[in-house]
């Protein structure tokens, strides 16, 4: 499925490059290369996945238009690709939308609609909302389709690098790991698949030690926005995750955002908080992988005002 994604999307999305970073990491003697999806289209991995899912509807299901529940990437991916597509499209955003992502989701002609106070809230009133209309709703992670097209970058990995012996993935709902993570099994079986989680926003990892979707994990404020939140019952990718995530870091709001400003300060890149929390989980665990080939996902570079003044060192929270 992840080799059909890649050819269905690639005159979409671009194949962003690799860039070796092992000098940022002194003596850590590992090969560390990033995988740059924050220069993706939209800034985020996720357009891979809303391009692929959005490629399979049928001439009706496009015609009648589609449903999305993000405040952020997944939102801003659907936009773009349903614009290019000429496909009707509604995201529906929880009040915890930054102004800045929901303004750019309708720039690129998707209709907005608010919903509840946190993510979660948003997504099921969404997929209600598609249920009732007829239309297709595109989960952010909780679709095989989806999941598919984000695993495309596991497929440009080997290419690019042909050995990798870990990756370092942020988790949020698993789709982005849990594509790539498949591919991986089943091309790379070597490499180790290394899920990174905040300390703050722990639900799927708590969910895959359980065995079961939770739904009463306690989380906190995290700089990592795009990993926040619930997951929808039910979701495909706690099965998946629990198959091809090897090993797991948790990471605290302090180690993250050191490694925000690491970027910052030695690349000039201001790349989101879920991409900090790879970059952390690396500096965490980089005495485990001297000698190896390591890669880690930039998964986006789409900063909300609120983390952006965390970055530049204001205290507000």
């Amino acid at each position: 499925m992840v080799a059909a994604a890649r050819q269905r999307i690639r005159s979409s999305v671009i194949e962003t490059p690799v860039e070796e970073v092992s000098y940022l990491f002194g003596e850590a003697s590992a090969r560390v290369f990033f995988k740059m999806e924050n220069l993706q289209r939209t800034g985020s991995f996720k357009l891979r996945g809303a391009t692929n899912r959005l490629a399979l509807l049928s001439s009706k299901q496009a015609a009648v238009g589609v449903v999305a529940a993000s405040n952020g990437n997944h939102g801003l991916a659907v936009a773009k690709a349903a614009r290019k597509a000429d496909i009707p499209a509604t995201v529906f955003v929880s009040q915890l939308v930054s102004p800045g992502k929901a303004q750019r989701i309708q720039r690129l002609g998707a209709t907005i609609r608010r919903f509840g106070v946190h993510p979660l809230e948003a997504e099921v009133a969404a997929r209600a909302a598609a249920e009732k209309s007829g239309k297709v709703f595109i989960s952010p992670y909780n679709d095989i389709d989806v999941m598919a097209g984000q695993g495309t970058i596991a497929v440009e990995l080997l290419e690019q690098l042909g050995v990798v012996d870990a990756v370092f993935v942020a988790v949020g709902g698993g789709g982005l790991i849990g594509g790539m993570g498949a591919y991986l099994k089943s091309s790379s079986p070597q490499t180790e698949v290394v899920g990174c989680w905040p300390q703050n926003s722990p639900v799927l990892y708590e969910s895959i030690k359980a065995g079961k979707i939770l739904d009463d994990v306690e989380e906190w404020p995290t700089l990592s926005e795009s990993t926040a939140g619930g997951l929808e019952a039910g979701s495909v990718t706690l099965h998946v995750c629990r198959n091809v995530v090897d090993r797991s870091v948790l990471v605290s709001e302090d180690e993250i955002l050191s490694a925000m400003r690491l970027l910052r300060d030695k690349k000039g890149w201001f790349v989101e908080g879920a991409a900090g929390v790879a970059v952390a989980a690396f500096i965490k665990e980089a005495k485990r992988y001297r000698g190896k080939t390591v890669a880690v996902v930039i998964c986006g570079g789409n900063l909300s005002e609120k983390v952006r003044a965390r970055l530049e060192g204001d205290d507000a929270t």
